[in-house]
């Protein structure tokens, strides 16, 4: 900036320099109005992966913890862990499918009636299938990875303490 300054004063000494910013300055400060919605849409849908992978988690833990003696019995029958971990996995899948079944179904109809909020979208439409379907991707991802927990320790039960287990 001390550059800039010595030639503009260099051709005049009357001439103002203030607030002197860089292009990327400026752009980034007119982008902000853009940018904070978008940002906070973020924040918001990381939040709801939060919850929903908590929310499938908990779900799951629970359903284990009531299948104890289940679990114990198909062990001492003679399933093997990769057995029970694939039912686990597969409750929670179901779990998953259900909640996106209904989730994009919502989403669909609530596109309709928020058409204000589509000013927000840069370069996809309200109901993108190829946006619809990454999430739906993510969201089974984290199902899987929020059942995983419950599924390892359902795989770890002890056969003779899960029947004796009241």
């Amino acid at each position: 900036m001390p550059a800039v300054r010595n030639v503009v004063y260099g051709t005049g000494n009357d001439q103002p320099v203030y607030d002197v910013r860089t292009m990327q300055q400026i752009v980034w400060q007119s982008m902000w109005s853009q940018r904070l919605p978008m940002v906070l849409l973020a924040v918001f849908a990381t939040l709801a992966l939060l919850l929903a992978s908590v929310g499938i988690y908990g779900v799951i833990s629970y359903s284990v913890t009531q299948q104890v003696q289940e679990i114990g019995l198909r062990m001492a029958l003679g399933a093997e862990k990769r057995q029970i971990f694939q039912m686990v996995i597969g409750q929670g899948l179901r779990i998953a499918v259900v909640g996106l079944t209904i989730g994009a179904a919502a989403a669909l109809i609530l596109t309709r009636l928020l058409l204000s909020f589509s000013r927000l979208l840069y370069g996809i439409g309200p109901s993108d299938p190829v946006t619809f379907a990454a999430v739906s991707l993510v969201l089974t991802a984290v199902a899987v990875l929020a059942c995983y927990i419950p599924a390892r320790r359902a795989a770890r039960v002890d056969p003779m303490v899960a029947l004796r287990y009241e």
